[in-house]
């Protein structure tokens, strides 16, 4: 038997006050609990990301991490029924003088059960073939129902030519797609947002993974087509970015960049103004991501504020030559540019990318462990 190591972590009725916190041992975080007065403690680190077990809550005799809702048994560390292979190490506590014991030496193994990791945490490699053009539609017609929609009618015009040049192409209408809003993992920890992301992680239905797959694995251009919805982006182009906060944010939990040698490009089409608006929005975002742009990145139409005689703003989308070639045009531009990338002339090859401002850099404690 192991040497006992009793550590004392504070007075029984002080701590009894919370049925559930974490509590440190030098560099050990241990999830503490207490029900009818009775102590129980496991590891405070959950098995799935690194969570911090303590700072959870507390249902029934599960300890659930506030990361992503994995949970374990407050007693002996197992995890929840289906999950048992699923163990975080468990101490004896005792209680002596009023003073609370937990002894380190006493601790159960930690197991995880192996999981296959999931096919979009490959490593992201080119396959060999011709330029690849996928176009996103996030406009918000009813699928059941279709009717006219200019930024589609311009998007398809796009990747017929983008086809007829000799690339390869994909579309996606997230208006088709059944996938969850961002749940904000982020804001509780910058850990906490994962790559792939948690909810595509935890949810198989959770549709986003064939954007996520286009984008990341797939694509050399990514084109988005969007309405101009009240002087901003549809609701579905930005339901789609948040989930791809996943993407961005490895760059500073992970110094990773994920988007490499890629082109993005814009069809924004509205019966209300503000183009630019809605232009400058995608471009930072897009950047962000690490996405470069050709030269006039998007092609644009808005009839102004006061256009309200919308079936006038759709026979002018549907029959302008002008907007059609010039979705053409910028399908030429981009993939120029996709090709430039492609053959390394322009030198994005680099294995690191220094990047600048805030954003880019890594995190104070990232920083620290190096």
């Amino acid at each position: 038997m192991a040497d006992e190591d009793w550590r004392d972590v504070g007075d029984a009725a002080a701590l009894a006050a919370a049925p559930l916190q974490e509590v440190r041992i030098d560099r050990t975080a241990i999830a503490l609990t207490c029900r009818d007065r009775t102590f129980h403690a496991i590891s405070g680190v959950c098995n799935h990301a690194g969570g911090p077990l303590g700072q959870g809550t507390l249902e029934g005799d599960y300890v659930v991490c506030p990361w992503h809702n994995w949970k374990f048994h407050c007693q002996s560390g197992v995890g929840e029924p289906g999950f048992e292979e699923d163990r975080v190490p468990a101490y004896a506590v005792r209680v002596v003088d009023g003073r609370v014991q937990i002894d380190l030496a006493s601790a159960t193994a930690r197991h995880k059960k192996p999981h296959a990791p999931h096919p979009l945490s490959r490593p992201v490699e080119r396959v060999p073939g011709p330029v690849r053009l996928l176009g996103i539609s996030t406009t918000g017609m009813d699928i059941a129902h279709p009717r006219y929609s200019g930024s589609d009618d311009l998007l398809a015009t796009a990747l017929a030519h983008a086809g007829s040049r000799g690339a390869a192409t994909q579309l996606i209408r997230l208006a088709e797609l059944s996938f969850r809003h961002c749940e904000g993992y982020y804001s509780k920890s910058a850990r906490a947002c994962t790559w792939p992301c948690s909810i595509t992680q935890m949810d198989p239905g959770d549709q986003m993974e064939r954007v996520y797959e286009g984008i990341v694995h797939w694509a050399d251009i990514v084109m988005v087509a969007t309405p101009i919805r009240w002087g901003v982006a549809s609701s579905h182009y930005f339901k789609m970015v948040e989930r791809l906060n996943c993407v961005q944010n490895q760059l500073t939990i992970r110094d990773r960049v994920l988007i490499k040698n890629k082109v993005a490009s814009f069809i924004i089409v509205g019966g209300q103004d503000n183009v630019q608006g809605v232009a400058g929005q995608m471009l930072c975002f897009f950047s962000e991501l690490g996405f470069l742009f050709p030269q006039l990145p998007y092609v644009a139409h808005s009839r102004g504020w006061s256009a309200e005689d919308m079936e006038r703003n759709v026979a002018q989308v549907r029959d302008s030559a002008e907007l059609h070639d010039g979705a053409r045009a910028l399908v030429d531009r981009s993939l120029d540019l996709a090709g430039h990338l492609l053959e390394g002339r322009l030198d994005a090859t680099r294995e690191r990318i220094e990047r600048g401002g805030r954003k880019a850099h890594l995190l104070d404690v990232e920083r620290a462990e190096r």
